[in-house]
């Protein structure tokens, strides 16, 4: 009986060494999903000077694992609005939007294939109508020289300068500007107008607007 219990000792000691000598499956790891955050960015403006940072998450399993993988990943984008490294992307100018995506592969547990995550990013353009977010209004501003040299008034409303000197107006329209001196001023000249004859200017609002001056002189 004691050798009995000597042998299942014995043979419970070399199970447990086979199992101690097993490899680890440590190096097993296996990289299962992929996610961008944030998964979609709009810029205001293609202001050149302007950046957002987008972060590539990994998720592993064998052991599990969640882990900041931007610096490793493969970033790409499908457009030429924008462009993009180790997930920094900067507006390139024009207008519109596009997908960019990371990619890493699954890991030396599994097969090489690539693991990829899309997020979405938009390029606003508001001088540009046919642009995302893109005005079709133009501003129109007056200038009148000096201020106390008479009035400048729109035809259509909206300017009454020198109380109210901008107004927004749908681009391509055409706006008629009327200059009035003041009593001891005379009217002189209309800068920025497209037409213009005597105190009538008329002004065609552009993509991004646009900027009139009257001068006046003093009799």
């Amino acid at each position: 009986m004691k050798l009995r219990w000597i042998g299942l000792a014995l043979g419970t000691l070399l199970a447990m060494g086979a199992a101690l000598s097993l490899p680890s499956c440590g190096h097993d790891q296996k990289l299962v999903a992929l996610q961008i955050t944030p998964s979609t960015f709009t810029f205001l403006t293609p202001d050149l000077t302007a950046t957002e940072q987008y972060t590539a998450i990994a998720t592993y399993i064998h052991p599990p694992a969640t882990m900041d993988v931007t610096s490793k990943a493969t970033w790409a984008v499908d457009d030429g609005i924008v462009s993009i490294n180790a997930g920094l992307v900067s507006p390139l100018g024009g207008c519109g939007g596009g997908d960019i995506s990371a990619s890493m592969p699954e890991g030396t547990g599994g097969s090489q294939n690539i693991v990829l995550a899309y997020a979405t990013v938009t390029v606003n353009n508001p001088d540009d109508p046919i642009c995302p977010g893109g005005g079709t209004e133009g501003l129109l501003t007056v200038a009148v020289n000096p201020a106390a040299g008479g009035t400048v008034t729109s035809l259509t409303g909206g300017i009454s300068c020198p109380s109210l000197c901008f107004a927004e107006f749908a681009v391509g329209a055409s706006v008629g500007l009327t200059a009035t001196p003041a009593q001891g001023y005379s009217f002189v000249n209309w800068t920025g107008c497209t037409t213009f004859q005597g105190n009538s200017c008329s002004v065609a609002i552009p993509v991004g607007g646009a900027g009139v001056s009257a001068t006046f002189t003093a009799d």
